[in-house]
């Protein structure tokens, strides 16, 4: 074990959080291109993107409970957790480059339906991703004690990979969408393969020693009444984030008027840029030093609030991108805690040994959201006339989560520092 891990340093966090970085700049790529180049490239309506973003919540149902319960179990390539970060991360680097060429892979195969390339394009793409992300952040609780460094491990994968998140938003909306896209997978070929061999995985998944005797030792039985107050609450706060990136193109359509595709494609990538400016300084920087003085569930639910609140901002004031880019901002706070505060929550109320089956589950209330979004919400929104309901949906959505999370419990207890 290198001593960075030993001593817990900094460094550490750093290098433990790229794995999961790789993955979520995969995600940045799919999120910033995959509407616009289905609807500009492709000339798919709002409806069929919506049925090839489903794709992914699909994949993931299955795709990190299956891995997740695997990598519990399983120990090869001198690791739990390793095997499925560098799998997962080679085959989302190949279904990125891919994204582009769907035509070209329609015509190859003979198939006659970019649709449906499209669909296993994305779903395999999604599938990559799912197969990462969940021994990504399972590792962080692996190697990391209960209390503040477990908080801190996941407030600093946030940080660390939020940043990336704005540079893939930058790079798209600086040089286009197609440089993110081939430049996006050697990064993320490279985040998947270089840090797991620093990180020195246990064989055995046994309680990490505490850091300081005031934090109560974890108990082993999984706290299932909380676990389901705490999936729902999450739940509705993904079924506004999702709308949001799903359909976001139909509203700066509708309310913006952007003069061409790529303005469009622009808008977007600017929006999402913000939004995840402000994701990644917040967690590490100023999230968890509150939640230290509060508590994790107090901070997270305040952020889900105060985003609520900015996307009706949207609604009401939308009418122009620089009031777009504002009103990102602020619903950038709670996606700062969406992305890192559920996880440290839901890690200490659950068996340490099954974590990454448990991580499985835990995605039960992104991908179920998303398919909610993708085959529910999706045929409402195109039959609306006005794309303001877009983010009516994702403010009471939200606003419904932030009651929700206030029935979760935490036992608060105040680490010292010496």
């Amino acid at each position: 074990m290198l001593e960075i891990q030993r001593k817990l340093t900094n460094t550490f966090y750093a290098i433990l959080a790229l794995p999961a970085t790789g993955m979520g700049f995969a995600l940045s790529i799919q999120i910033a291109v995959l509407s616009w180049i289905l609807n500009s490239q492709y000339g798919l309506d709002i409806h069929e993107i919506g049925i090839v973003w489903a794709a992914g919540p699909l994949a993931g149902i299955f795709g990190q409970v299956i891995i997740g319960l695997i990598s519990d179990k399983v120990w090869f390539w001198g690791g739990r957790r390793r095997p499925f970060i560098l799998i997962g991360g080679t085959l989302a680097a190949i279904m990125i480059i891919a994204l582009p060429n769907i035509g070209a892979i329609n015509d190859f195969l003979g198939i006659g339906s970019i649709l449906a390339v499209a669909i296993v394009v994305a779903l395999t793409l999604d599938l990559a991703i799912n197969i990462s992300f969940n021994p990504t952040r399972s590792i962080i609780a692996d190697v990391t004690p209960d209390g503040v460094p477990r908080t801190k491990g996941y407030t600093w994968m946030q940080t660390i990979s939020g940043f990336w998140g704005v540079m893939a938003y930058a790079i798209g909306a600086i040089f286009g969408n197609y440089f993110l896209i081939y430049l996006g997978a050697f990064i993320v070929l490279g985040f998947s393969f270089i840090p797991p061999f620093f990180i020195e995985e246990s064989k055995e998944l046994t309680e990490p020693k505490k850091e300081t005797e005031s934090i109560e030792v974890k108990s082993k039985v999984t706290q299932w009444g909380e676990l389901f107050k705490l999936y729902f609450a999450h739940g509705f706060s993904w079924i506004g984030v999702q709308t949001m990136f799903v359909y976001i193109i139909s509203f700066i359509q509708q309310k913006l008027n952007p003069a061409s595709e790529t303005e469009t494609g622009q808008i977007i990538s600017i929006s999402f840029l913000v939004l995840n400016a402000v994701g990644f300084i917040l967690p590490a920087f100023v999230l968890e030093p509150i939640t230290e003085k509060i508590g994790r569930v107090k901070t997270h639910l305040t952020c889900v609030a105060i985003m609520a609140f900015g996307y009706y901002g949207i609604v009401f004031f939308g009418k122009s991108s620089l009031i777009l880019y504002l009103l990102m901002a602020v619903c950038g706070i709670g996606w700062a805690a969406i992305v890192s505060l559920p996880f440290a929550i839901m890690s200490e109320k659950v068996d340490q040994s099954r974590m990454g089956f448990f991580m499985g589950i835990f995605n039960l209330s992104v991908v179920l959201p998303q398919l909610i979004v993708s085959l529910v919400l999706g045929y409402f929104i195109q039959q609306a006339e006005d794309k303001n309901i877009i983010f009516i949906i994702s403010g009471s959505t939200l606003a419904i989560s932030a009651f929700l999370w206030l029935l979760v419990k935490e036992k608060f207890v105040l680490a010292n520092k010496s």
